[in-house]
Order: structure tokens, then sequence, then C-alpha cells
């Protein structure tokens, strides 16, 4: 572990700068194969979590995500490769560290909420009473109070949905798995839970989300990893990914002529696409080889006023589309 003492007079940043050297990594899985019979269900994967961050977890169904999550899960083994959890080779000890919340939901349909929450927390080590108390200020921060002593079965999917995450949650693991955290959330509580899970990261919570909600991913991912036919093919902080995929497109926000806009792109430019809204138009201009921002700018501004142009950055829903398909297209 890194000390820092020579620096304990600096300001706050230092400080800051301190404790994320000393941050490890949460997870450290490499060259991890697994077949089912005749099925390939992963094939030489690795990835590295960063302790104390969100790591997004994607690809399409069938990918291979569940069989990652039930080997970190320890539910199943790899066939080869290795596993380690914060810095040490993955073991039964470690169970007790991570909470799961499978995208299989599972809880008694016949119990009362508290009743099978407290029950629940009680498995994972928990006195009834510190399970009680730490219930009440969950319940309390969900808007879910009213609800104690409500059957399972009287809940829609989101509000059983809450009750599971804080189930999850509860026994304030090291390592969260949250297997599709917002399935059967509105807008407004799925905007609830991720800011609930980003208070998580920043207490100290280490977090893989598995989800096809991609604008959460842009919105509370670190890091990501898409695995696509049992492979990692993308890997790398959010950011780095989406600088990845620029693909040399600027978006260009102006007033004018849209037909001598579109004219004087000729063929040094290419035309994505564009939207006009009154006098005002916005549209993505790729840049073709050879060219660069400043000569798509001296092309159009005789044409029309220009407001804004700045580099155009790729959504993660594109970015996946268009990685699973390069991929489609190498086999």
């Amino acid at each position: 572990m890194v000390r820092c003492s020579y620096l304990s007079s600096a300001p706050f940043f230092f400080d800051y700068f301190c404790l994320r050297l000393e941050l490890m990594n949460a997870i450290e899985a490499k060259s991890i194969s697994k077949s089912y019979a005749d099925h390939i269900a992963l094939s030489d994967v690795s990835i590295t979590v960063p302790e104390q961050s969100v790591f997004g977890l994607l690809g399409p169904n069938g990918a291979g995500k569940t069989s990652l999550i039930r080997i970190i899960n320890q539910i199943t083994g790899p066939d080869s490769g290795e596993i380690k959890l914060f810095g040490e080779p993955l073991n039964k000890e470690h169970v007790g560290m991570i909470g799961y919340l499978p995208e299989e939901r599972g809880l008694y349909k016949k119990m009362k909420v508290g009743e099978q929450s407290i029950y629940l927390a009680q498995l994972k080590g928990m006195s009834k009473q510190e399970a009680k108390r730490k219930l009440k200020v969950w319940f309390e921060r969900l808007e879910i109070g009213d609800w104690w002593n409500k059957k399972v079965e009287e809940l829609s999917k989101g509000m059983a949905q809450k009750v599971q995450f804080v189930t999850t949650v509860l026994h304030e693991p090291k390592l969260l798995i949250l297997d599709e955290p917002f399935s059967g959330f509105d807008p407004i509580n799925t905007a609830l839970i991720r800011q609930e899970i980003m208070r998580l990261r920043d207490e100290g919570s280490t977090i893989i989300l598995s989800t096809h909600n991609m604008a959460s991913v842009e919105e509370i991912c670190d890091n990501i990893a898409l695995i696509n036919q049992s492979k990692v093919i993308l890997e790398g902080s959010v950011s780095e990914v989406q600088n990845r995929y620029h693909a040399n497109e600027y978006l260009l926000r102006f007033e004018g002529n849209m037909v001598g806009f579109t004219n004087a792109l000729w063929t040094n430019f290419e035309l994505i696409t564009k939207k006009s809204e009154k006098d005002q138009h916005e549209a993505i201009i790729k840049i073709r080889e050879g060219k660069n921002l400043n000569d798509l700018l001296l092309a159009v501004a005789p044409e029309v006023q220009l407001i804004e142009a700045r580099p155009h950055t790729p959504s993660m829903n594109d970015i996946f589309i268009t990685a699973v398909n390069l991929e489609k297209e190498k086999s």
C-alpha cells in the first residue's frame, strides 16, 4: 500500500490523490474460460475492475456476462483462468463480501416485506436488531416505509425490485453485482436507484453493473467491458471508449439556409444527420481523410451563421451496436 505522509500538510487534492493511490483493483479476472457441453460461454476473458468504481459489464443476451457473474459469485467455477478479489485468489471467505442482485428475482411472495427483509439480512450475518434499524433507514430513503407489513405478492414489479435492492446492499458488501437493477422501474425510480448506486460507490463500494440501459452506463459507469460471443471485444473507461469511436465527426449548430449548407459540404465532408427547429439547424458531419475541422468551418461559413461547433461524442448505445456488428462482420 502506498503511503503519502510527506504530503500531509499539502492541500486537499493531494490527500485525494494519495487516497486513489491506496486503492487496488477489486477484481482481476485473467484468461477465464468456461464451457457447458458443446457451448463456449467464456473464451479467454480478462477484465480488471478498479476498487470503488462502477464497472459496466455489457453485451447482448447470451454473450457470457451471466457466466462470468456466476463464477465471481462462486456459484460455478471456471474451466481455466484465475480470479483475484481485492488482491487475493477468490475463495469461500469472499462470499460475505459480495452483494448480488440477480436478474431473476427471488422474493417469497407470501411473506411480508419487513419480515422477509430481516430474514434475508440474517442470512448475511446481521442481527435482527441491526437489520431492522438499517432497514428502516433504507425504507425511508427509498420511500417504501408503508410497505413493511404488505405481502410481496401485493407489490408491483418495480416495488418488489426496490425491496430486493435494499436486501442486496443492506449488509454493506465491498462488492456489489447488480444484474439489470433498473428492470421494472419508471424514469423517476430509475433515477433514484441510479443516485443510490453512485452514493454507494462514493462511500467505498465497488459495483459491477450488468445492464442494457445504455443511458445509465453513460451517466454512472467509470469503466466498461463489452462481451460478445464469449469474448471481451471492448474495454476501457467510458470517456476513452467514446473517444475511440469518435470517427472524426462534429456537431454544428447554425442559422441560415440548409440547402446552401449541404451544397457547401460537397465531396470533402459527409452529412450524417440533420434536424431543424424554426430558424436554427443542427447537423452531424463526418470529415473525410485529408481534411480537418478548419476546412469544414471555412467551407460552410460563407453560407450560414455558425453558433456552435464541437466534436460529436457517440452514445454508448451507438458504440454497443457498432462494436457488435463489427464482430459479426469479422466472423
